[in-house]
Protein backbone atom coordinates (compact mmCIF):
# COMPACT_ATOMS: atom_id res chain seq x y z
CA UNK A 1 0.00 0.00 0.00
CA UNK A 2 2.76 2.45 0.99
CA UNK A 3 4.73 1.49 -2.12
CA UNK A 4 1.76 2.20 -4.40
CA UNK A 5 1.10 5.50 -2.63
CA UNK A 6 4.71 6.57 -3.13
CA UNK A 7 4.51 5.65 -6.82
CA UNK A 8 1.43 7.81 -7.29
CA UNK A 9 2.89 10.80 -5.46
CA UNK A 10 4.92 12.13 -8.44
CA UNK A 11 1.76 12.13 -10.57
CA UNK A 12 -0.25 14.05 -7.99
CA UNK A 13 2.83 16.17 -7.27
CA UNK A 14 2.73 17.44 -10.85
CA UNK A 15 -0.97 18.23 -10.43
CA UNK A 16 -0.09 20.13 -7.24
CA UNK A 17 2.67 22.02 -9.04
CA UNK A 18 0.23 23.08 -11.74
CA UNK A 19 -2.32 24.09 -9.10
CA UNK A 20 0.25 26.25 -7.32
CA UNK A 21 1.36 27.89 -10.56
CA UNK A 22 -2.22 28.68 -11.48
CA UNK A 23 -3.25 29.80 -8.01
CA UNK A 24 -0.31 32.20 -7.73
CA UNK A 25 -1.10 33.78 -11.09
CA UNK A 26 2.29 32.76 -12.51
CA UNK A 27 0.43 30.48 -14.95
CA UNK A 28 -2.68 32.44 -16.06
CA UNK A 29 -5.87 30.81 -17.43
CA UNK A 30 -4.83 31.66 -21.00
CA UNK A 31 -1.61 29.66 -20.57
CA UNK A 32 -3.57 26.74 -19.12
CA UNK A 33 -5.94 26.79 -22.09
CA UNK A 34 -3.08 26.62 -24.58
CA UNK A 35 -1.20 23.95 -22.65
CA UNK A 36 -4.39 21.86 -22.52
CA UNK A 37 -4.84 22.34 -26.26
CA UNK A 38 -1.25 21.19 -26.86
CA UNK A 39 -1.81 18.04 -24.78
CA UNK A 40 -5.23 17.32 -26.29
CA UNK A 41 -4.37 17.79 -29.96
CA UNK A 42 -0.69 16.83 -30.08
CA UNK A 43 1.05 15.10 -27.16
CA UNK A 44 -1.74 12.85 -25.88
CA UNK A 45 -2.90 12.06 -29.40
CA UNK A 46 0.64 10.98 -30.31
CA UNK A 47 0.77 8.76 -27.21
CA UNK A 48 -2.62 7.20 -27.95
CA UNK A 49 -1.72 6.55 -31.59
CA UNK A 50 1.49 4.85 -30.51
CA UNK A 51 -0.34 2.69 -27.95
CA UNK A 52 -3.15 1.76 -30.35
CA UNK A 53 -0.76 1.01 -33.21
CA UNK A 54 0.57 -1.92 -31.20
CA UNK A 55 -2.92 -3.39 -30.70
CA UNK A 56 -5.49 -5.05 -32.88
CA UNK A 57 -9.22 -4.41 -32.96
CA UNK A 58 -9.68 -7.79 -31.25
CA UNK A 59 -7.48 -6.60 -28.36
CA UNK A 60 -9.69 -3.56 -27.85
CA UNK A 61 -13.08 -5.28 -28.21
CA UNK A 62 -13.39 -7.24 -24.98
CA UNK A 63 -17.16 -7.86 -24.88
CA UNK A 64 -17.35 -9.02 -21.26
CA UNK A 65 -15.21 -6.16 -19.96
CA UNK A 66 -17.27 -3.65 -21.95
CA UNK A 67 -20.55 -5.15 -20.71
CA UNK A 68 -19.40 -5.11 -17.09
CA UNK A 69 -18.28 -1.50 -17.28
CA UNK A 70 -21.44 -0.38 -19.09
CA UNK A 71 -23.70 -2.12 -16.56
CA UNK A 72 -21.89 -0.59 -13.58
CA UNK A 73 -22.10 2.87 -15.15
CA UNK A 74 -25.78 2.42 -16.00
CA UNK A 75 -26.67 1.37 -12.43
CA UNK A 76 -24.84 4.34 -10.93
CA UNK A 77 -26.26 6.73 -13.55
CA UNK A 78 -29.84 5.73 -12.68
CA UNK A 79 -29.18 5.88 -8.92
CA UNK A 80 -27.69 9.37 -9.03
CA UNK A 81 -30.46 10.66 -11.31
CA UNK A 82 -33.13 9.19 -9.01
CA UNK A 83 -31.62 10.89 -5.96
CA UNK A 84 -31.36 14.17 -7.88
CA UNK A 85 -35.04 13.95 -8.82
CA UNK A 86 -35.92 13.36 -5.16
CA UNK A 87 -34.30 16.75 -4.48
CA UNK A 88 -36.52 18.16 -7.25
CA UNK A 89 -33.52 18.88 -9.48
CA UNK A 90 -34.08 19.78 -13.13
CA UNK A 91 -33.41 17.12 -15.78
CA UNK A 92 -30.24 18.91 -16.90
CA UNK A 93 -28.90 18.96 -13.33
CA UNK A 94 -29.78 15.31 -12.72
CA UNK A 95 -28.05 14.31 -15.95
CA UNK A 96 -24.86 16.23 -15.28
CA UNK A 97 -24.68 14.91 -11.71
CA UNK A 98 -24.99 11.35 -13.02
CA UNK A 99 -22.36 12.14 -15.65
CA UNK A 100 -19.97 13.34 -12.92
CA UNK A 101 -20.08 9.97 -11.20
CA UNK A 102 -19.18 7.83 -14.22
CA UNK A 103 -16.80 9.91 -16.35
CA UNK A 104 -13.29 9.71 -14.93
CA UNK A 105 -10.19 11.57 -16.04
CA UNK A 106 -9.02 8.60 -18.10
CA UNK A 107 -7.35 10.62 -20.85
CA UNK A 108 -5.20 13.11 -18.94
CA UNK A 109 -4.66 11.12 -15.72
CA UNK A 110 -5.66 7.52 -16.34
CA UNK A 111 -3.56 6.77 -19.41
CA UNK A 112 -0.21 7.78 -17.86
CA UNK A 113 -1.01 6.64 -14.32
CA UNK A 114 -2.56 3.25 -14.99
CA UNK A 115 -0.17 2.21 -17.77
CA UNK A 116 2.80 2.93 -15.48
CA UNK A 117 1.36 1.34 -12.33
CA UNK A 118 -0.54 -1.60 -13.85
CA UNK A 119 1.81 -2.33 -16.73
CA UNK A 120 1.58 -2.42 -20.54
CA UNK A 121 -1.07 -5.15 -20.34
CA UNK A 122 -3.53 -2.52 -19.09
CA UNK A 123 -3.41 -0.53 -22.35
CA UNK A 124 -6.27 -2.30 -24.23
CA UNK A 125 -8.66 -1.97 -21.28
CA UNK A 126 -7.75 1.69 -20.65
CA UNK A 127 -8.37 2.50 -24.31
CA UNK A 128 -11.65 0.54 -24.21
CA UNK A 129 -12.87 2.65 -21.28
CA UNK A 130 -11.73 5.84 -22.97
CA UNK A 131 -13.68 4.85 -26.09
CA UNK A 132 -16.84 4.10 -24.08
CA UNK A 133 -16.61 7.41 -22.22
CA UNK A 134 -15.94 9.53 -25.30
CA UNK A 135 -18.42 7.89 -27.67
CA UNK A 136 -21.17 6.10 -25.73
CA UNK A 137 -21.78 8.32 -22.72
CA UNK A 138 -21.07 11.69 -24.34
CA UNK A 139 -23.57 10.79 -27.08
CA UNK A 140 -26.09 9.48 -24.53
CA UNK A 141 -25.89 12.69 -22.50
CA UNK A 142 -26.39 14.86 -25.58
CA UNK A 143 -29.35 12.80 -26.84
CA UNK A 144 -31.17 12.77 -23.47
CA UNK A 145 -30.70 16.48 -22.82
CA UNK A 146 -31.81 17.31 -26.38
CA UNK A 147 -34.91 15.14 -25.99
CA UNK A 148 -35.64 16.73 -22.61
CA UNK A 149 -35.43 20.28 -23.94
CA UNK A 150 -36.95 19.88 -27.40
CA UNK A 151 -39.32 16.99 -26.75
CA UNK A 152 -37.95 15.13 -29.76
CA UNK A 153 -34.72 13.95 -31.36
CA UNK A 154 -33.69 16.17 -34.26
CA UNK A 155 -33.02 14.22 -37.45
CA UNK A 156 -29.68 15.97 -37.74
CA UNK A 157 -28.57 14.83 -34.27
CA UNK A 158 -26.89 11.56 -35.42
CA UNK A 159 -24.84 13.56 -37.94
CA UNK A 160 -23.92 16.14 -35.29
CA UNK A 161 -22.86 13.42 -32.86
CA UNK A 162 -20.77 11.70 -35.52
CA UNK A 163 -19.06 14.97 -36.42
CA UNK A 164 -18.40 15.71 -32.74
CA UNK A 165 -16.79 12.27 -32.28
CA UNK A 166 -14.67 12.67 -35.41
CA UNK A 167 -13.47 16.07 -34.20
CA UNK A 168 -12.14 14.53 -30.97
CA UNK A 169 -8.41 14.00 -31.55
CA UNK A 170 -8.18 11.22 -28.96
CA UNK A 171 -10.82 9.15 -30.76
CA UNK A 172 -9.21 9.85 -34.13
CA UNK A 173 -5.72 8.97 -32.81
CA UNK A 174 -6.92 5.64 -31.42
CA UNK A 175 -8.86 4.81 -34.61
CA UNK A 176 -5.89 5.62 -36.82
CA UNK A 177 -3.56 3.63 -34.58
CA UNK A 178 -5.80 0.55 -34.78
CA UNK A 179 -6.16 1.02 -38.54
CA UNK A 180 -2.40 1.25 -38.97
CA UNK A 181 -1.92 -1.82 -36.83
CA UNK A 182 -4.33 -3.66 -39.13
CA UNK A 183 -2.04 -3.07 -42.11
CA UNK A 184 0.68 -5.15 -40.45
CA UNK A 185 3.34 -2.72 -41.66
CA UNK A 186 4.56 -1.54 -38.29
CA UNK A 187 5.40 2.06 -37.49
CA UNK A 188 8.56 3.28 -39.32
CA UNK A 189 11.47 3.98 -36.99
CA UNK A 190 11.63 7.71 -37.69
CA UNK A 191 7.87 8.09 -37.20
CA UNK A 192 8.01 5.99 -34.04
CA UNK A 193 10.83 8.14 -32.62
CA UNK A 194 8.81 11.26 -33.41
CA UNK A 195 5.67 9.87 -31.76
CA UNK A 196 7.65 8.71 -28.72
CA UNK A 197 9.28 12.11 -28.30
CA UNK A 198 6.00 14.00 -28.67
CA UNK A 199 4.02 11.50 -26.61
CA UNK A 200 6.52 11.74 -23.77
CA UNK A 201 5.35 15.32 -23.21
CA UNK A 202 1.78 14.14 -22.60
CA UNK A 203 2.20 12.90 -19.03
CA UNK A 204 3.90 15.91 -17.37
CA UNK A 205 2.00 18.49 -19.42
CA UNK A 206 -1.39 16.81 -18.90
CA UNK A 207 -0.90 16.52 -15.13
CA UNK A 208 0.35 20.09 -14.85
CA UNK A 209 -2.63 21.27 -16.92
CA UNK A 210 -5.06 19.40 -14.63
CA UNK A 211 -3.65 21.21 -11.62
CA UNK A 212 -3.60 24.62 -13.29
CA UNK A 213 -7.20 24.19 -14.44
CA UNK A 214 -8.26 23.54 -10.82
CA UNK A 215 -6.73 26.79 -9.56
CA UNK A 216 -9.84 28.92 -10.12
CA UNK A 217 -12.32 26.31 -8.89
CA UNK A 218 -14.44 27.05 -5.81
CA UNK A 219 -16.40 24.65 -3.63
CA UNK A 220 -20.12 25.44 -3.51
CA UNK A 221 -23.06 23.29 -2.36
CA UNK A 222 -20.69 21.10 -0.36
CA UNK A 223 -23.26 18.41 0.50
CA UNK A 224 -24.03 17.67 -3.18
CA UNK A 225 -20.37 17.93 -4.17
CA UNK A 226 -19.40 15.47 -1.43
CA UNK A 227 -22.12 13.04 -2.56
CA UNK A 228 -20.99 13.22 -6.19
CA UNK A 229 -17.33 12.78 -5.23
CA UNK A 230 -18.30 9.75 -3.12
CA UNK A 231 -20.23 8.37 -6.09
CA UNK A 232 -17.25 8.76 -8.41
CA UNK A 233 -14.44 7.63 -6.10
CA UNK A 234 -16.23 4.90 -4.12
CA UNK A 235 -19.51 3.77 -5.70
CA UNK A 236 -18.24 3.69 -9.27
CA UNK A 237 -15.28 1.35 -8.58
CA UNK A 238 -17.42 -0.71 -6.16
CA UNK A 239 -20.18 -1.31 -8.71
CA UNK A 240 -17.59 -1.99 -11.39
CA UNK A 241 -15.98 -4.58 -9.12
CA UNK A 242 -19.33 -6.34 -8.59
CA UNK A 243 -20.15 -6.30 -12.31
CA UNK A 244 -16.70 -7.41 -13.44
CA UNK A 245 -15.80 -9.96 -10.77
CA UNK A 246 -19.20 -11.40 -9.84
CA UNK A 247 -21.68 -10.89 -12.68
CA UNK A 248 -19.50 -11.17 -15.80
CA UNK A 249 -16.50 -13.08 -14.42
CA UNK A 250 -14.04 -10.86 -16.26
CA UNK A 251 -10.43 -12.05 -16.27
CA UNK A 252 -8.89 -10.74 -12.98
CA UNK A 253 -6.19 -8.52 -14.48
CA UNK A 254 -8.65 -6.91 -16.87
CA UNK A 255 -11.16 -6.47 -14.05
CA UNK A 256 -8.45 -4.76 -12.00
CA UNK A 257 -7.88 -2.19 -14.72
CA UNK A 258 -11.64 -1.57 -15.03
CA UNK A 259 -11.94 -1.00 -11.28
CA UNK A 260 -8.85 1.23 -11.09
CA UNK A 261 -10.09 3.34 -14.02
CA UNK A 262 -13.50 3.68 -12.37
CA UNK A 263 -11.76 5.07 -9.27
CA UNK A 264 -10.32 8.09 -11.14
CA UNK A 265 -11.62 11.58 -10.28
CA UNK A 266 -14.14 13.46 -12.43
CA UNK A 267 -12.91 14.46 -15.89
CA UNK A 268 -12.58 18.08 -16.94
CA UNK A 269 -14.67 17.59 -20.08
CA UNK A 270 -17.76 17.11 -17.87
CA UNK A 271 -17.42 20.79 -16.95
CA UNK A 272 -17.38 21.70 -20.65
CA UNK A 273 -20.70 19.89 -21.11
CA UNK A 274 -22.17 21.52 -18.00
CA UNK A 275 -21.11 24.95 -19.17
CA UNK A 276 -22.39 24.41 -22.71
CA UNK A 277 -25.83 23.28 -21.55
CA UNK A 278 -25.93 25.52 -18.44
CA UNK A 279 -26.42 22.44 -16.28
CA UNK A 280 -24.90 23.27 -12.90
CA UNK A 281 -21.36 24.23 -14.07
CA UNK A 282 -20.33 25.57 -10.63
CA UNK A 283 -21.39 22.28 -9.02
CA UNK A 284 -19.42 20.26 -11.57
CA UNK A 285 -16.38 22.51 -11.22
CA UNK A 286 -16.37 22.01 -7.45
CA UNK A 287 -16.81 18.24 -7.83
CA UNK A 288 -13.79 18.05 -10.15
CA UNK A 289 -11.71 19.89 -7.54
CA UNK A 290 -12.88 17.88 -4.54
CA UNK A 291 -12.75 14.48 -6.27
CA UNK A 292 -9.23 15.19 -7.55
CA UNK A 293 -8.01 16.19 -4.09
CA UNK A 294 -9.61 13.15 -2.43
CA UNK A 295 -8.30 10.81 -5.13
CA UNK A 296 -4.77 11.39 -3.83
CA UNK A 297 -5.78 9.08 -0.96
CA UNK A 298 -8.39 6.85 -2.63
CA UNK A 299 -6.71 5.94 -5.93
CA UNK A 300 -3.62 4.33 -4.30
CA UNK A 301 -5.93 2.23 -2.09
CA UNK A 302 -7.85 0.91 -5.10
CA UNK A 303 -4.71 0.28 -7.16
CA UNK A 304 -3.06 -1.52 -4.24
CA UNK A 305 -6.16 -3.74 -4.00
CA UNK A 306 -6.41 -4.60 -7.70
CA UNK A 307 -2.71 -5.36 -8.07
CA UNK A 308 -3.33 -8.34 -5.78
CA UNK A 309 -5.74 -9.97 -8.25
Amino acid sequence: MIEIFLKTLPFFGLIGLGFGAGRSGFFPPEATAYLTKFVFYFALSAMLFGLAANLTLADLLDARAAAAYLLACAMLYLLVMAIAFLRRARMEEALIEAHCTIIGNTGFLGVPLLVVLLGPGSVPTVLLILTIDLIVFSSLFTMIITLSRDGRIDRSLPRKLTVAVLKNPMVVAMALGIAWSGTGLGVPRIANDFLTLLGAAATPCALFAIGASLADKKVERLAIVTWLSFGKLVLHPALTAVAALVLFRVEPQVAGVLIAAAALPVAGNVFILAQHYNAGPARVSATILVSTLLSIATVPVVIAWVTGF
